[in-house]
């Protein structure tokens, strides 16, 4: 990268102003798996970043990689504006990932397996078993794996069998013959999936502790013997491969979308091997063999030190129950009008309600549907659902609502990543309840969040709307922040009514109020609202610009947030995850300081400000900054213009800035360096001082 300074005019689509966005996101992942080292994180919170780290890394390889490879195989020479190669992508990523790996095993360990012992929370290795654990064992293996496990002799009757995406397996080195005088050589074993991958060992048993467990992986290996009577084993290992899982649906040539992606579902477990992870001390035959078989590389092999899938260990975090061990309790703030019971759509009348979960209750968000449900009043709900989770409360309002005889339009998206099965399931839930269920434009997936509630007031009808930055999900909204809007505003409401036509229906929208939407406006006013904040910066006036994001990947955007920099303008930038954008190179972003912020709570909101010659203008959306969101999604930005409102929007994005113990500065280079406090500045936590404002702790 450029050490001087560009000129007077420098080509803000250089490559070496752009941070390649695969390494980014690797750079994200090794800021979770900070988390899992810091000790003034709970211990077994510690172990869940672990895990969180490792479900990263996993999605990485079956989206990101997958998607390398495919364009390396097509010839592709470059991948993105800092014009990297497809193959020269993957081979740094193999460099920053196999260190990673490395770090994640050596953690595992040499940290949080000694400091789990030392409160009674114990991972039990072979060598270890006692005479009683071990014959309990043994009688474990022979009731409830034996009868499941199917070894598989490979030889030319018996070809190597299809493995399973992210599934457990071990590679096994056999000598002798067997009944039918065949010569031992290579066989596989497979552990299907419903078997647990932790086993606990009885804590009523004499010797065992109230937390004792073995993996999976310990036992097969211990009786693997068992598997291949009169055969020698000589060696087990366990192996893991990923699967391409990006689903690919040809819109054009399709005409139910929903089939469409119901039998693109089983291709998931089928794609492409883009990973192969082995047990660190499988001998190097047998390594290349896998490699051979998977028609990998040796950049595509991860050797590790312990279980091949971290993830499973999450399971530790809900059995072992000890709070004591967690983040501290909390319970959601209620704003105190939302207390005392009465109808929402009267509150809604006088006023606008800004939520910020997980700080404060998702509950309201319920309430809202049941109240429609249940409300005479209310002729029509519609709503967006891009992910809802299993048995979800926002699902069965919707239900009770058109069983009521409500008209009731949802617009579903099948191709929630990772959600398209249980987005099927409530697709077909609700129709059956009589709702409307559509599933959005083809070509573009539905990402917008929101709800149109139309009730009748005195002759005619009032919409009542929720417009948020997450997804309607009970059990993420205690884990992701995320800002809500509840507004009777009539302008946004005709807002909204038109979005949901143009979801539903055929033909074009008129210009809305105040909402901006992608594909069609929200990319457009971006560049206008920062190219005014440059204006005005050369004309001596106030300007700044704060922008919460999850990812900043789109090059228009990134040039123009340069020539605001360039032109005088203080832009802060709090970028979750991907940041493709350089700070502080002299002459193009010195007046760019980028952050992340990495906490208890994955944060998700996505808030725009500018001072625009103090008369600020805030808006919370859907949308991140990236490609997708802006041209391939239908996206909303919502303005929130209340003073009221306003200023606690700004307030709160001034936490993040003030925030010096969990958040991290990106330097120029791409690396992130974590926030300390300055000499006798007190530490503070944006999400700690969020807690303390708005939950009750």
């Amino acid at each position: 990268m450029h050490s001087t300074p560009f000129m007077d005019t420098p080509d803000l689509k250089h490559p070496d102003l752009y941070i390649n966005r695969e390494l980014s996101l690797l750079e994200f992942n090794r800021r979770v798996l900070a988390q899992a080292r810091s000790p003034h994180v709970p211990l077994l919170e510690r172990l869940r970043y672990l895990c969180i780290s490792s479900t990263n890394l996993d999605e990485f390889f079956e989206i990101r990689v997958a998607g390398l490879k495919q364009k390396a195989e097509l010839g592709a020479v470059h991948s993105g504006p800092d014009n990297t190669s497809p193959q020269e992508s993957l081979k740094a990523i193999h460099r920053v990932v196999k260190p990673l790996v490395e770090e994640q095993y050596r953690l595992l360990n040499e940290e949080l397996i000694p400091q789990l012992e030392e409160v009674d929370i114990r991972f039990i290795r072979r060598n270890d078993w006692t005479p009683k654990q071990d014959a309990w064992l043994r009688e474990y293996f022979e009731e409830s794996l034996l009868p499941v496990l199917s070894p598989l002799g490979l030889d030319p009757a018996h070809p190597f069998p299809h493995i399973l995406n992210k599934s457990l397996n071990f590679i096994i080195s056999l000598e002798g013959k067997d009944a039918f005088g065949r010569r031992g050589g290579f066989a596989v074993v497979q552990a299907p999936r419903a078997l647990p991958r932790l086993i606990q060992l009885p804590p009523e048993e004499k010797g065992n502790g109230p937390h004792d467990y073995v993996f999976l992986s310990s036992v097969i290996h211990a009786y693997v013997d068992e598997l291949f009577p009169g055969m020698k084993v000589t060696g087990c290992y366990q192996f893991r491969v990923t699967r391409n899982s990006d689903l690919f649906v040809d819109e054009e040539e399709i005409d139910d979308l929903l089939r469409a992606v119901e039998g693109e579902l089983a291709s998931r477990r089928t794609g492409a091997v883009v990973r192969l992870e082995v047990s660190h001390d499988c001998p190097e035959t047998m390594q290349q063999f896998l490699l051979k078989t998977f028609q990998l590389s040796e950049i595509d092999m991860y050797p590790v030190n312990g279980p091949v899938n971290l993830n499973r260990l999450l399971a530790v975090c809900d059995l072992a129950d000890r709070p004591e061990l967690t983040f501290p309790s909390f319970t959601p703030g209620l704003p105190s009008k939302l207390g005392a019971g009465g109808s929402i759509f009267e509150l809604l009348t006088r006023q606008d309600l800004l939520l910020h979960h997980p700080f404060e209750s998702f509950l309201p968000v319920i309430d809202f549907l049941n109240q429609a449900a249940r409300d005479p009043q209310v002729v029509a709900i519609k709503q967006t659902l891009y992910r809802t989770g299993p048995n979800s409360a926002v699902v069965n309002a919707l239900v009770k609502a058109a069983e009521a005889g409500k008209e009731v339009t949802v617009v579903i998206e099948l191709r929630a990543r990772f959600d398209e099965a249980e987005n099927i399931a409530l697709a077909n839930r609700l129709q059956a309840a009589g709702a409307h269920v559509v599933y959005g434009v083809v070509g573009f997936k539905t990402h917008a969040k929101m709800i149109l509630v139309v009730r009748r007031n005195g002759r005619g009808l009032r919409s009542f709307v929720h417009i948020g930055t997450g997804n309607y999900h009970p059990r993420t909204a205690r884990l992701y922040t995320d800002y809500g809007l509840f507004s009777g505003n009539r302008e946004l409401g005709e807002d909204v009514q038109q979005v949901f036509g143009q979801l539903t229906s055929l033909g074009k929208v008129s210009r809305l109020n105040r909402l901006l939407q992608s594909p069609f406006t929200l990319h457009d006013a971006m560049l206008k609202k920062i190219a005014r904040e440059a204006e005005n910066a050369g004309k001596g006036r106030p300007a700044r610009i704060i922008i919460k994001v999850n990812s900043l990947t789109e090059p228009q955007v990134i040039q123009a947030l340069y020539r605001a920099s360039m032109a005088g303008v203080r832009i802060e930038l709090v970028v979750r995850g991907i940041c493709c954008l350089r700070p502080g190179i002299p002459g193009v972003s010195e007046n760019i300081r980028v952050r992340s912020v990495i906490g208890r709570f994955l944060e998700h909101t996505r808030v725009f400000y500018f001072q625009n010659d103090d008369n600020p203008e805030v808006y919370c959306a859907s949308a991140d900054w990236m490609e997708r969101n802006f041209f391939r999604r239908v996206e909303t930005a919502f303005p929130v213009t209340g003073k009221r409102l306003r200023e606690r929007l700004i307030n709160e994005l001034e936490y993040y800035l003030k925030d010096n113990t969990q958040a991290w500065l990106l330097q120029s280079d791409g690396r992130y360096l974590q926030a300390q406090p300055a000499g006798d500045e007190p530490p503070f936590s944006a999400q700690h001082a969020l807690l303390e404002k708005l939950a009750e702790t």
